[in-house]
């Protein structure tokens, strides 16, 4: 219901075939408004996406994976929301997740609406779906951009803008489809991601979003599901979704 003026698309490396064609397809459709930026080679989603804010030439980006689908209205609904609440520079919204081909619903992901909610939240669990998020450009500059911190990027973005003490919100509208399942599970297992956890943690701690005990509790709670089997991870977090 309302088109961009400008899309920025970040090639992290070499990409398939098969996404150069559709890529190419779509920028014969839109010259005037896609802009292709490549990699040489895979950098990392933090690294990509700062190259990717430096071609954005707007005051607000909107984030977006390249898998997932928006809703027709979700520009719109997100614009919308930023023009009647100007001190907000992060606005987010809920999900829904399907499998891998968008034919299965397999929940949906509720995040908290209000500043208030969101900053409690954020102590426990990602305040944010990464792929829904809006945020004014100068401000994720000014807080340091993408710093790598593996599988966590966004979530350390978040505790970074809220501890400079910017208003965020969420919507509490499904604007975008997201592909699940289990292959999704299996990149948030093992050693790598609980030591992410952990640095996650200090973060918290550092930025004063959390108490030292608090946010060591909450690592423990969080990185004992990341050792089980992907099919009682599964569980939890169907469990953990609408």
């Amino acid at each position: 219901t309302l088109f961009p003026d400008e899309i920025v698309i970040i090639k992290d490396g070499l990409l398939t075939n098969e996404l150069d064609k559709i890529i190419s397809l779509w920028k014969k459709k839109h010259t005037e408004i896609i802009k292709t930026i490549a990699l040489k080679k895979n950098v990392g989603l933090g690294q990509a996406l700062n190259e990717g804010l430096k071609h954005c030439s707007h005051e607000w980006v909107f984030r977006m994976d390249a898998d997932d689908y928006c809703t027709l209205d979700r520009f719109e609904k997100q614009l919308s929301y930023i023009q009647l609440n100007p001190n907000i520079v992060l606005l987010g919204s809920c999900t829904e997740e399907f499998d891998s081909t968008l034919s299965q619903s397999l929940g949906y992901r509720i995040v908290p609406s209000t500043h208030e909610e969101i900053v409690e939240y954020t102590k426990k669990r990602n305040p944010f779906n990464h792929m829904t998020v809006a945020f004014r450009k100068d401000i994720i500059e000014a807080v340091g951009g993408y710093q790598h911190h593996l599988y966590m990027e966004d979530y350390n973005l978040w505790i970074r803008v809220i501890a400079a003490g910017h208003r965020v919100e969420n919507l509490q509208d499904r604007l975008v489809k997201v592909r699940g399942g289990n292959s999704m599970l299996e990149r948030r297992k093992g050693l790598k991601y609980i030591k992410s956890e952990f640095q996650l943690a200090k973060l918290k701690i550092n930025k004063k979003i959390d108490t030292p005990i608090s946010a060591y509790l909450n690592f423990t709670l969080r990185s004992i599901p990341r050792l089980l089997p992907t099919s009682l991870l599964s569980m939890i977090y169907k469990k953990l979704r609408k």
